[in-house]
């Protein structure tokens, strides 16, 4: 039986399950350096990386903001129970805008830029797969992979630390309503306590690994939806997976930045 079969079976021995992962790996690796060897040879498709950035980011905007904001809000409120136990109320600021640089800014919003661009290209990879398009376009003398998944790799790369920024700024934002709620402090003593507290050894990390987060995003909804098989079940199947392992992935290098990033920068 070989791999399709496999893959595409409901009920796998744990043996087919563990070969399913390992190809998925290998499989994705050799992607992976198909996608640096096609980046670097013209032609570059410019028009069509824009287009993609703006179909693939800047639509995004509007449930990265409601994520935002209610990461700060919510934050704000959890923090300040636990800082009136030790009387340092007057931290919640440098607090939560830490937090939300470091960590959980970058980290959500990959997250959730994950669950809606790699669930999509995946999907629409997946459907013209199974349609033949991508078959089309081979024949046509198109080269598939640069103008299909090197643009929207390309893409998510670019647009998910610009997305980043500004989900850190509405967090903020959402924090100082809700000091305003439980606590008499102001605009200006809130702005002056997290611009004293956050640092460019705090902020530069958080944000450049954001390039990572979106690279992963872009190639396995790519990868996912350029090798799907099946019919309509793989597409739907790849859309699924492709959420799920790019999520993976980010929460896994995650990890790994963050102790090459307090290896760079001790303070960190």
């Amino acid at each position: 039986m070989n791999l399709p079969q496999i893959i595409n079976r409901k009920n796998l021995t744990v043996k087919e399950k563990f070969y399913n992962f390992f190809a998925t790996i290998s499989g994705l690796t050799i992607f992976n350096m198909e996608f640096f060897k096609q980046v670097f040879i013209p032609p570059y498709e410019i028009g069509e990386i824009k287009k993609h950035m703006s179909e693939l980011g800047v639509k995004t905007f509007p449930i990265v903001s409601i994520t935002g904001f209610i990461i700060g809000l919510v934050l704000s409120l959890q923090s300040l129970p636990v800082l009136e136990r030790f009387g340092a109320t007057d931290f919640l600021p440098a607090t939560v805008a830490l937090s939300v640089v470091r960590e959980l800014g970058p980290v959500i919003t990959a997250l959730i830029f994950a669950g809606r661009v790699s669930s999509g290209i995946g999907a629409e990879l997946g459907s013209m797969r199974v349609t033949e398009q991508i078959d089309a376009m081979e024949v046509s003398g198109v080269n598939p992979f640069k103008y299909l998944v090197v643009t929207r790799v390309f893409a998510t790369t670019m647009i998910l630390p610009i997305l980043t920024v500004y989900v850190i700024f509405i967090a903020l934002f959402g924090g100082f309503l809700a000091v305003i709620i439980s606590q008499n402090m102001t605009l200006e003593y809130f702005k002056n306590s997290v611009v004293s507290a956050v640092e460019f050894g705090d902020f530069i990390p958080g944000v450049a690994k954001t390039f990572v987060f979106g690279y992963l995003a872009g190639i396995v909804g790519a990868y996912k939806g350029f090798t799907t098989e099946g019919g309509t079940e793989g597409v739907g199947k790849a859309s699924t997976t492709s959420v799920v392992l790019a999520s993976l992935l980010i929460l896994i290098f995650d990890m790994v930045l963050v102790k090459i990033t307090l290896w760079l920068w001790p303070t960190y």
